[in-house]
């Protein structure tokens, strides 16, 4: 899920796009973006779509990024390069020895996609002084042509450009695969059907060491939950037993709505704690957010903490439809008998949002702001290839792992914990961040090298 401070996005990614000036949608936050203007109002996110990015923050596109000082004393939030986040999660001691997601793929899935996404991809590399790479697009089904009217299309869009240029800053070399689909993925099955079948047809295919999805629907809007049939739920899994089967990483975004998340009509919140799937999913890890504070070179100036500030907070809870997995078995005194999520945690932070380029809406041309539990997972899903590449082979399935890891001391593991924050949202009280997994953050955050390094045991 993204957020944009400034527009409303599709619906998962929190990818909050301001409602004031254009009506996006918002996946994992179903998004508030808010206008510079607007900055510091605390508002209940908004939107008819599902990616989980948390918006833009300014509706007017900036035609060049300023650095973390400027975004503080001009818009009142901090905002991040890719290469303050390469510098915060300690990634550059592996790119000096080569692993930079080299032989390695990731999948990327999102309604509709963006028709710039390629353009947008170099013009953002260029900025960084990132090496380019050609996105190689798959068409799934019947998707339509791109109408930058649309605000579904234009939500999603924005989802599409986080997910890419995120996802390639970190694991530079790797091979990237966006699957664009032809129904927008909402609430309930709406849309996921067509995913499910895109990211078996991509494992068939053997395009995919990692596939890194930012959307989700409460699992409370499925048929049949209210009446503990979960056959709905079930029916949709089978993707994920494919990938579990093919060694194939499979990742989602937690949310953007903190301990609740949206209710069918996509705009309103569950007046009580929820969670969505597929983050839900036993077979998939978990992708929460934090909140990073760092100075203009990426160096922390205070320690994580989970996310939630104005515009969002990072999904997390237990699930309403799936046991606790084994894996879990170690915090079941978190969990108790239910699947808690997230597993792991990265930046989501709209007070923290990433730069992105993007020129697919031709009245906004230019660099924006994002944040939401979209921009952690095409993070994390760079940091697996990179794992993978070292390993020389598929990691599978992260859980069982990360999980054994977090037994260990943090400079073994590479899993920082994180101690502060927590992921109320909206009227919803949620869970606080602890010593220990908890079910605002995790196991925590990482330390890239460390972490990489563990994962793939060398």
């Amino acid at each position: 899920m993204g957020i944009s401070p400034a527009t409303a996005g599709p619906r998962r990614s929190t990818t909050v796009r301001a409602l004031a000036l254009l009506a996006v949608g918002a996946t994992a936050l179903s998004g508030a973006t808010a206008t510079a203007q607007t900055i510091g109002a605390h508002r209940a996110p908004a939107f008819h779509l599902r990616p989980a990015s948390a918006g833009h923050i300014n509706a007017a596109a900036r035609t060049a990024p300023i650095s973390t000082s400027d975004c503080v004393s001009q818009i009142g939030i901090h905002c991040y390069s890719p290469l303050q986040y390469r510098a915060a999660y300690n990634l550059d001691p592996l790119y000096r020895q080569g692993v930079t997601g080299k032989g390695r793929t990731i999948v990327i899935v999102d309604s509709f996609g963006s028709p710039t996404v390629q353009h947008d991809l170099e013009v953002f590399d260029k900025q960084w002084g990132i090496p380019d790479t050609q996105v190689e697009v798959v068409k799934w089904g019947d998707v339509p042509p791109f109408d930058p009217a649309n605000p579904d299309h234009t939500g999603w869009a924005g989802e599409t450009t986080l997910d890419v240029e995120y996802a390639h800053a970190v694991a530079p070399d790797a091979h990237i695969v966006l699957v664009e689909t032809g129904v927008a993925e909402t609430e309930g099955v709406t849309g996921l059907p067509e995913m499910m079948d895109a990211e078996q047809a991509m494992i068939k295919a053997g395009k995919g060491d990692v596939i890194s999805q930012s959307f989700g629907a409460t699992e409370n809007t499925f048929p049949g939950f209210d009446k503990g049939d979960f056959k709905s739920v079930e029916g949709l899994r089978y993707a994920f037993k494919y990938a579990a089967a093919k060694d194939v990483t499979v990742l989602a975004a937690s949310g953007d709505n903190g301990a609740t998340d949206a209710m069918e009509n996509g705009s309103d919140l569950y007046p009580f704690k929820v969670n969505s799937w597929p983050s839900s999913d036993p077979l998939v890890t978990s992708v929460g957010g934090t909140q990073l504070t760092l100075d203009n070179d990426g160096r922390r100036t205070a320690p994580d903490k989970a996310w939630h500030d104005d515009y969002g907070a990072a999904g997390g809870g237990v699930s309403g439809v799936f046991d606790r997995p084994w894996y879990q078995a170690g915090v079941a005194k978190v969990t108790g008998n239910h699947r808690g999520t997230p597993d792991i945690s990265m930046s989501a932070a709209v007070d923290g949002a990433a730069w992105t380029y993007e020129s697919y809406d031709p009245t906004r041309v230019g660099w924006h702001l994002t944040g939401g539990t979209s921009e952690a997972t095409p993070i994390l899903s760079g940091v697996v290839a990179l794992a993978d590449q070292l390993a020389g082979h598929r990691l599978g399935q992260l859980n069982w792992r990360m999980y054994a890891l977090a037994g260990l001391p943090s400079q073994w593991s590479g899993i920082t914990d994180v101690t502060a924050g927590d992921n109320s949202w909206d009227k919803v009280t949620g869970y606080q961040a602890v010593k220990g997994y908890d079910l605002a953050t995790g196991l925590g955050t990482i330390d890239g090298t460390r972490f990489v390094h563990a994962l793939a045991g060398r």
